[in-house]
């Protein structure tokens, strides 16, 4: 708590003004997506949208815009459907309970368990990417999770190092995220300074590396590459774009001649673009 306190990040996103509303379009984007990359994007979407009533009334196409380059777009989208549900079944205010916000649309356990805990100072784990690698390190002396995904019984050890006060857990919570993603880091994990390093079983065992280490995703000549220059033209065309004009933004040096045709259809059948079948043009989706 000491060390958050004395090195934590300004980050407006965390700020204790910040709406439950806000952290969950925060954290909704900062998922696969680096910080930098965020604030800007999240800054101009809460000066747009400042509640979910506000987003409600926004068309798919809007919100596809204001999302820019954060990609993995459908994210967008099922906000969207979120702000949709919060204001016809909640009376425009997020439910304040875990398994309530578990029920949302587009809403996991990671994001549930964030607002339950940020906003409303219920005792439940975050176990993000950083949580996890933390407790993985310390803990169970191995460098990374074992699991994709959290399991129960990682989600059951988690709870016996909350604290018992909701505000604590909520800070304490932050406080180890923080710890995760500033000192001990993925690749470049500083153990020199870690105050932690005395009762770290990984340093114990003389930092042993993963059998399997985590893999970035790649980005060039996939078909998310693809998908993100047809959408970027899109963006950029609110009336639409011809398919040959599609066509010729997927295209990808040296990539296989039907990975353009492919990538619009999926982009048409995820709902992300619309095809005007008459007039061979494809647009973002209206309604």
């Amino acid at each position: 708590m000491e060390w958050y306190r004395l090195h934590r990040r300004d980050l407006p996103m965390r700020a204790d003004d910040v709406s439950p509303w806000g952290t969950l379009v925060f954290e909704v984007m900062s998922q696969q997506t680096p910080i930098p990359r965020v604030q800007p994007i999240w800054e101009r979407w809460m000066s747009l949208w400042p509640t979910p009533a506000d987003l409600a009334k926004a068309s798919p196409a809007e919100v596809l815009v204001e999302w820019s380059h954060l990609g993995y777009p459908s994210r967008a989208l099922r906000l969207r459907d979120c702000a949709l549900s919060i204001t016809r079944n909640f009376g425009g205010a997020l439910p304040s309970t875990y398994e309530a916000l578990l029920d949302l649309p587009g809403i996991g356990p990671y994001t549930a368990s964030a607002i339950a805990s940020f906003q409303f100072h219920q005792r439940v784990p975050v176990l993000d990417t950083n949580i996890r690698r933390v407790f993985a390190r310390i803990c169970d002396g191995v460098e990374f999770a074992r699991r994709s995904a959290p399991s129960r019984l990682e989600f059951a050890a988690a709870m016996e190092w909350l604290p018992e006060d909701g505000a604590e857990c909520a800070l304490w919570n932050v406080a180890i995220m923080e710890f995760g993603a500033l000192v001990c880091t993925q690749r470049s994990p500083k153990c020199e300074v870690c105050p932690l390093r005395e009762d770290c079983a990984w340093a114990k065992a003389g930092f042993p590396p993963a059998e399997v280490r985590p893999r970035g995703q790649a980005w060039k000549g996939t078909d998310r590459q693809a998908r993100g220059r047809v959408m970027a033209a899109l963006r950029a065309s609110p009336s639409g774009i011809s398919i040959d004009e599609a066509v010729a933004a997927a295209r990808l040096e040296g990539a296989d001649p039907e990975q353009a045709p492919r990538v619009i259809e999926a982009l048409i059948r995820d709902g992300l673009v619309a095809e005007e079948v008459a007039t061979r043009h494809i647009t973002l989706p209206r309604e």
